[in-house]
């Protein structure tokens, strides 16, 4: 049999990888391209930040008024990391671009939405270190000069960051605040040109961990063939070898649940992990009833998706 037709190994609802070494998507990402929003208003736009590796954002600017007012306040700049377990999904999706258009009208952020690399081509840590480039290219607009992305140094607001992701992107979001605390999970990282990030607030909804005291977990495995389960601190959250969720310096965390998602006591794990940790920041808890996982992406439309968007509205507003 032709080695590209040949099947490998199938991870459903994942990928398939046949034994030519090619890898197939079974929910390949729905790409929508950027532009302006006509219903919101939101405009966006995509940077590529590393030629390279193929790392990029999409950003989101809500409409502003013109002319603006000579008080006008900078918008907080909330960074966001995709879910599709460690393997699928895209910031440039239109699940994801559909939630990060409604999240920056509504909210008012100048928003980023960070493409970064996929196992199983690229395991883990990958998606960790290329989310951390993100980051830290988003941070050093605040000083890069006439060479700065205009829309960021005109219009984003430096000392209010917020870091949101859903399901393996709450995770993503999880490390990338502890690794601006400077405690990096997934390290060691590179400390040159890195610059101070001030973050305000987490929101990490339907997110992946494992459970406190899982030795085998095959899909992690699969993502990280490297992981060191059940002490692997990136999936495990109170692994011995964790870095201290005290050290945490973002001022509030929400953590998001549903009643009816495999995930749920995973949310509630971490919640209590940093209650217990002596974290002194503010904590809260969303659990939305008889809903599954990330169920406000496909239909946004429905009251208990608006409710869900207007609790994590009301907690990037509050001063």
């Amino acid at each position: 049999m032709d080695p590209s037709q040949e099947i490998a190994e199938d991870r459903p609802p994942f990928v398939r990888i046949y034994k030519d070494g090619r890898v197939e998507r079974f929910m390949p990402p729905d790409l929508v391209p950027a532009g302006v929003d006509p219903e919101t208003g939101v405009s966006t736009k995509d940077v590529v930040i590393s030629p390279e590796t193929g790392v990029a954002v999409r950003l989101f600017l809500p409409p502003l008024p013109n002319p603006p007012p000579t008080n006008r306040k900078k918008l907080p700049i909330l960074i966001h990391f995709h879910g599709g377990g460690f393997c699928a999904g895209s910031a440039f999706s239109r699940v994801a671009h559909n939630h990060l258009t409604a999240l920056s009208a509504q909210a008012g952020v100048l928003a980023v939405s960070v493409e970064y690399r996929l196992a199983p081509e690229h395991p883990i840590p990958t998606g960790y270190l290329d989310s951390w480039a993100a980051v830290q290219w988003v941070a050093r607009q605040a000083t890069a000069g006439p060479g700065a992305e205009p829309w960021l140094a005109e219009h984003g607001d430096f000392d209010r960051f917020f870091f949101i992701g859903e399901s393996s992107g709450g995770n993503f979001a999880h490390h990338m605040a502890m690794a601006a605390s400077g405690a990096p999970a997934f390290g060691p990282v590179p400390t040159e040109g890195d610059v101070p990030v001030k973050v305000v607030g987490l929101i990490a909804i339907h997110t992946v961990f494992s459970e406190a005291n899982a030795s085998e977990d095959d899909h992690w495995q699969f993502v990280c063939p490297t992981t060191r389960l059940p002490d692997d601190p990136l999936i495990n959250i109170v692994a011995a070898s964790s870095p201290d969720l005290a050290k945490l310096v973002c001022k509030r965390v929400l953590v998001c649940v549903a009643e009816k998602d495999h995930l749920r006591g995973r949310g509630l794990l971490y919640h209590d992990a940093l209650k217990k940790s002596g974290w002194s920041g503010d904590l809260e808890l969303e659990e939305t009833e008889g809903e599954g996982h990330c169920f406000y992406l496909f239909n946004n439309k429905t009251q208990k998706a608006k409710d869900l968007m207007n609790r994590i509205v009301s907690f990037i507003n509050r001063d």
